[in-house]
């Protein structure tokens, strides 16, 4: 081997020699120099017998040698200096192999191609399985205002706001007719306008009713009074004033107030 070429040479065995008479002379055995060194036995062995092809690289039987040779306080300094042990350099590291750099840019391209399509490949049907639910958008009313609600005095003051006044035409009461007639009974009628021409004139069946505005009734009359029930402008009349033989006659002013008819 190439090692042990380099570890043999002149001088090269007396250091196995020397050591070993120094540590016999030392009083010490092997295992007690492999103890105090922290070094295997056998390594103790091979330094001895001067086979250091077994212990590796030169650079460190060199250094296990020295370390030997100062626990026996002797020097061999010469003898390592006359053999050929030397520091074996790191074999320079060669690529045998060239990547062209059009090669590199193809494998950079074929990657990034490769991770689009898979990321496609996850995106597209998580986004075709949203896409019904996307669809359904609400309708948003729009929050546009008008110019002029927006609109704010060129002074920068805060814009007046304009009361609001609740109308009250809802609330108003209707205006009751002016003569109202209520049949509780069967009964018959006859109305007549304020110029004497008639205006209904019949039989009103029990449950029916007749209303008449102001200024529209001139003259009326109920037979079976009894089983009327009468009111002018909203309020009830008594009949019995105006009624004869069960029969009432009378008029009635523009301001909703009845006067006997005296035949």
């Amino acid at each position: 081997m190439k090692q042990s070429d380099n570890l043999a040479g002149p001088g090269i065995g007396s250091c196995g020699v020397r050591i070993a008479d120094a540590r016999q002379a030392a009083g010490l055995s092997c295992q007690d120099v492999a103890d105090r060194l922290k070094m295997p036995l056998r390594v103790v062995h091979a330094l001895e017998a001067d086979d250091l092809a077994v212990l590796g690289a030169p650079v460190f039987v060199r250094g296990q040698l020295r370390s030997y040779a100062r626990l026996l306080g002797i020097d061999i300094e010469s003898e390592l200096a006359q053999s050929e042990i030397a520091l074996v350099s790191p074999a320079e590291l060669v690529s045998h192999s060239h990547t062209p750099r059009y090669q590199h840019f193809l494998e950079q391209a074929t990657r990034r191609a490769i991770y689009i399509v898979l990321t496609a490949a996850i995106a597209l049907p998580v986004w075709l399985g949203m896409r019904p639910h996307l669809s359904n958008e609400l309708p948003v009313a729009s929050l546009d205002l008008p110019a002029a609600a927006v609109a704010q005095p060129a002074t920068g003051a805060p814009a007046r706001r304009t009361p609001v006044i609740a109308s009250m035409a809802s609330m108003t009461a209707p205006t009751p007719a002016a003569l109202s007639i209520n049949a509780t009974a069967d009964t018959w009628l006859q109305v007549f306008a304020p110029d004497g021409r008639p205006l209904e004139q019949g039989t009103l069946a029990a449950g029916e009713r007749r209303s008449y505005d102001a200024g529209e009734v001139g003259r009326v009359v109920l037979g079976n009074s009894a089983a009327v029930r009468l009111k002018a402008v909203g309020k009830p009349v008594d009949l019995a004033p105006y009624s004869r033989a069960n029969v009432a006659r009378f008029t009635l002013s523009s301001d909703g107030s009845l006067a006997p008819v005296i035949d």
